[in-house]
């Protein structure tokens, strides 16, 4: 008898605001004006975020982990969004389809 894998866990439910921050993460092409604050709440919602001494945010999920360093305006750049949208896939998010 072999055991199937057990399915991933299903990610909680978000609020409208932070639904609203994960469809960005994820437009195409991507967002260039996409608030720091919004989506380091997002990931809060999500994952565990502490700040550095060193003035990093360290977001961890399981195994999973990303270091971003806050922008110097408000807005995350490009290779940032990237980084944040292939972690929310690993840990099961993604925008709703439709």
């Amino acid at each position: 008898m072999t055991s199937e894998p057990s399915p991933p866990p299903v990610p909680p439910e978000l609020s409208g605001r932070h639904r609203d921050t994960l469809r960005h993460v994820f437009a195409h092409p991507v967002s260039h004006n996409l608030d720091w604050r919004a989506v380091v709440a997002l990931l809060g919602e999500v994952a565990t975020v502490d700040e550095r001494h060193d003035g990093k945010i360290e977001v961890t999920s399981g195994e999973r982990t990303i270091l971003l360093t806050p922008p110097h305006h408000k807005d995350l750049d490009a290779d940032d969004v990237v980084e944040v949208r292939h972690f929310l896939e690993a840990v099961g998010y993604r925008p709703e389809a439709g």
